[in-house]
């Protein structure tokens, strides 16, 4: 396993707002500028498929290996050798508001080739689309 980097925003929005723009795949491009377009072929559920278009990359499968409505969201792209995992996570503070951390990290025997052809562009993006997807989650609404 590589770690390739993370992120973290403090938001006065609820958890519950950042999960309703992961849920909302087709916004996905709003706030992630990595990503052209995003398409599910079931319900926003653990264990379902779609694909999602990298811009300027060829589409890729991916896979929701976790949704836990409110605290975490876990997304894996099939890459030839390797799988490109996404840990988001979201907790409320006590004060109110919440946390939201997103981890990358890449497996599989061929990790260490997209690591070297991916990692700089993640390192350089991770961060700003959270802070755009905390911007997005504040127009769902703030924590009551």
């Amino acid at each position: 396993m590589i770690s390739v980097t993370s992120a973290h925003v403090t938001s006065t929005a609820a958890p519950e707002a950042f999960f309703a723009r992961w849920a909302d795949t087709d916004t996905w491009p709003e706030w992630n500028t990595d990503t052209a377009w995003v398409r599910l072929d079931g319900p926003f559920a653990t264990g379902s498929t779609g694909r999602l278009k990298p811009r300027g990359g060829p589409a890729v499968r991916f896979v929701l290996t976790s949704v836990i409505p409110g605290q975490e969201l876990v997304d894996t792209s099939l890459l030839p050798g390797a799988r490109l995992v996404f840990r988001h996570t979201v907790r409320a503070d006590p004060s109110g508001g919440c946390t939201v951390r997103v981890d990358v990290r890449l497996d599989g025997p061929l990790a260490r080739v997209w690591n070297a052809l991916l990692g700089k562009g993640f390192r350089a993006s991770t961060q700003p689309d959270l802070d755009r997807l905390a911007a997005a989650a504040l127009e769902v609404g703030p924590a009551a």
